[in-house]
């Protein structure tokens, strides 16, 4: 037998030494030829069997003599094997390219819609840019009308507090005023201070028209004749009906006026039209069997809207002590030649005080007390406490119209003094004495109290346990200030809930009010008002140490607070 891997060799060596006229122009294999890839063109290079299959197909073809003889060799089964894989792999081929062709068709459709999503991404993105935009610009326009809010809410703050001190001045200087003539409000409130305001004005209106009235009917007693008035005002009359307006007689009518205290709050209108119609009166003496005269409705007319009384009774009786008794407006009588010592030259000297002092230790928590010896017929004093500023000005103290007075953590580091106006019976002032505690040096703390204090400023840091008063519960609540370097913080024990956090402004402030107190009122840099009070804090326990603690707590605070707001000048120069 032949071998059978001769046949191929053979068959080849054959197909290319038959002549070329044998073969027909269409059944030459063609040296190179196209395929198709994916989506590239290249050659095509024929292979062995490709070869075969040529040669094959034209052996078979009619008119071909030497084609049995080529099917005799191609009938051998590994070549026929050969011929049909060669058949399938070209079907693979095909299958493939079909694939690739679909493959590429589905790219294109891919790619299509990969583009159409990025537009739509692309706007999408646009769009979200643009709402963060608007969304940024809405923010930047919130921020700044927060920011405006905040500025205006800060300047009607400040404005505030401006027409509170202003309020505080006019309300201490009318109380001033008030106290000059012995008007004293049982409240410190419009309502009163107003009343007080209107009885003064009818008493200085009430006065006026008094006086003039009185000249009128002196005028009138002595013929109408007002240029001699002066003459005859000084000098005793010598004519009989001049005499009835002799010494004694006037000194009997003021030697009945009765003493009485100063409180002009309980003042009546008809006690002041029967003493208006006695001071009128007082020159002219009646007799048992004459009757009074009535005088012109015109002198009450503004006086709290009454008409002119009736007054048919005896001045200088028991009934008229009664009646004056009750009675607010004292008036000192034209003539007054008692009471009041007269000098040598025969001037009436004014009421006075000597020997006018501090007796007590000026320091925070102690008891000063204003004393002095009453000299001129002097029986009443009238005191108001003043803090003298750095500044140069004056605080008038709200409350602190009595001689003793309490010296609080606001006293330290000014200079504290007080007034006394001396005051007799008949209403005459003296001159103002003033006095100065410390021997006019600044209120300071002492020692123990000053090494605390130093101690917590030392350490940056301070704890105090006080009482809150909650405007929710109306209760106090045990709570815990906490005082920093640059902060504080106010944090209710039972409940942990942090009332007040922030950082000291110089629109943070403390009232501290007049006398034996354990309370302030802190007001916060957003303007709440919180008040505190440490009675029952203190260890050991008593009143004293509470108020001592509660000194303590206003000094360290404003420390902190002043070191802080230096901290910040400091840092933005």
């Amino acid at each position: 037998m032949r071998d059978p891997l001769e046949v191929q060799p053979n068959a080849v060596n054959a197909d290319q030494q038959a002549p070329t006229e044998l073969m027909s122009p269409d059944m030459m294999p063609s040296g190179t030829g196209y395929v198709l890839g994916n989506d590239d063109a290249g050659f095509w290079t024929p292979t062995s069997d490709s070869l075969i299959r040529h040669q094959f197909q034209r052996a078979s073809g009619p008119g071909n003599s030497r084609g049995d003889e080529f099917n005799k060799h191609l009938l051998d089964p590994e070549i026929m094997e050969l011929y049909y894989r060669s058949q399938s792999q070209e079907e693979e081929i095909l299958l493939l390219r079909k694939q690739v062709a679909d493959a590429f068709v589905k790219e294109l459709q891919l790619l299509n819609e990969k583009h159409i999503l990025e537009r739509k991404l692309s706007a999408l993105r646009m769009e979200l840019d643009e709402k963060q935009d608007d969304a940024i610009s809405s923010t930047v326009k919130e921020l700044t009308k927060k920011k405006n809010c905040l500025e205006e809410n800060l300047r009607l703050t400040n404005d505030l507090k401006v027409v509170e001190e202003e309020l505080y001045i006019f309300t201490s200087s009318l109380l001033s005023l008030l106290a000059e003539f012995s008007i004293r409000p049982p409240m410190i409130n419009a309502s009163t201070i107003g009343s007080g305001a209107k009885r003064l004005y009818h008493r200085m209106q009430w006065k006026t028209r008094s006086g003039n009235a009185g000249f009128n009917d002196i005028n009138h007693l002595v013929g109408n004749q007002p240029s001699n008035l002066p003459a005859n005002y000084g000098h005793q009359p010598s004519s009989s009906s001049k005499s009835q307006l002799s010494q004694p007689f006037v000194g009997s009518k003021v030697n009945d006026f009765p003493q009485y205290n100063y409180y002009p709050m309980d003042m009546h209108v008809e006690a002041t039209s029967n003493q208006s119609r006695f001071i009128r009166d007082y020159d002219m003496p009646l007799s048992n069997n004459d009757k009074p005269r009535e005088f012109p409705s015109a002198v009450y007319k503004d006086v709290g809207g009454t008409s002119a009384p009736n007054f048919f009774e005896d001045n200088t009786g028991e009934s008229y002590r009664k009646l004056m008794a009750d009675s607010q407006f004292y008036m000192p009588p034209a003539h007054d030649n008692q009471a009041s010592s007269v000098s040598e030259a025969g001037e009436a000297s004014l009421p006075g005080i000597e020997a006018f002092q501090i007796i007590g230790e000026a320091k925070p928590g102690n008891t000063l007390r204003a004393c002095g010896f009453p000299t001129n017929g002097t029986t009443l004093c009238i005191f108001q406490w003043v803090r003298h500023l750095q500044d140069g000005t004056r605080q008038y103290i709200e409350g602190a119209t009595v001689p003793e007075y309490v010296v609080t953590s606001d006293d330290v580091d000014t200079l504290l003094a007080v007034d006394c106006t001396p005051m007799d019976d008949h209403g005459r002032q003296g001159e103002l004495v003033r006095q100065f505690a410390n021997n006019q040096n600044k209120i300071t703390c002492d020692q123990d109290m000053q090494q605390e204090i130093e101690g917590f400023i030392s350490a940056g840091r301070a704890l105090f346990n006080v009482l809150l008063l909650m405007d929710s519960s109306e209760d106090w609540e045990p709570t815990v200030l906490t005082l920093k370097r640059s902060s504080y913080q106010i944090k209710v024990s039972s409940t942990e809930e942090v009332v007040v956090e922030e950082k000291y402004s110089s629109s943070l402030y403390i009232k501290v009010p007049c006398g034996h107190s354990a309370q302030f009122v802190l007001i916060s840099s957003a303007g709440a008002n919180l008040p505190f009070c440490t009675d029952g804090t203190s260890q050991p326990y008593s009143f004293e140490n509470d108020v001592r603690l509660r000194d303590i707590i206003v000094l360290a605070m404003r420390y902190f607070q002043s070191k802080a707001l230096d901290g910040k000048k400091k840092g933005k120069i």
